[in-house]
């Protein structure tokens, strides 16, 4: 077995565990607040580091299921043709586009607005509550296109004759 190889298959289970605690976590908070709930003005009591670690643990996910999925399709010669939707690779590429989306999303758009209202960096109780619902705009956003994404990177593989 070529180390190439091995590189791909490492690459490969990599990606299915960014995807399961990246996506779990979308999912795990949708269960858990499934309607917005203001931020509640605070005390202004310091999270706890296991908050910090839950959040870190969530947010660099994202970055290794795209560099992941990025090698793996420049591994089968496939990068190029994905993001620009051509030949064979239109399929996977929208899955490829919405996870840029997503993780776009996420560190430009949710994690600044989220380090508010967890009392990561100062803000006002004002700032922290209209943050609140950014963040949960943005975190139902990306689950929604988590759905989408996660058909389009199957149906790349296993289901390209549906759009024959």
């Amino acid at each position: 077995m070529t180390l190439a190889l091995v590189l791909d298959v490492f690459a490969r289970y990599l990606h299915i565990f960014g995807i399961l605690v990246w996506m779990g976590h979308n999912y795990a908070n949708v269960i858990q607040n499934p309607a917005f709930k203001p931020a509640q003005p605070s005390n202004k009591e310091t999270m706890s580091a296991a908050m910090k670690r839950e959040h870190g643990t969530f947010r660099y996910a994202s970055l290794v299921v795209l560099v992941t999925g990025i090698y793996m399709l420049w591994f089968r010669g496939m990068l190029v043709d994905a993001l620009t939707l051509s030949n064979h690779a239109i399929v996977i590429g929208v899955g490829v586009w919405l996870g840029i989306i997503m993780v776009l999303n996420l560190w430009f758009v949710l994690w600044p607005h989220q380090k508010k209202v967890l009392g990561f960096i100062p803000a006002s109780d004002e700032e922290r509550i209209r943050c609140s619902r950014i963040t949960f705009l943005s975190s139902r956003s990306n689950t929604i296109l988590s759905i989408a994404t996660l058909f389009f990177m199957v149906a790349g593989t296993h289901g390209l004759f549906l759009f024959d």
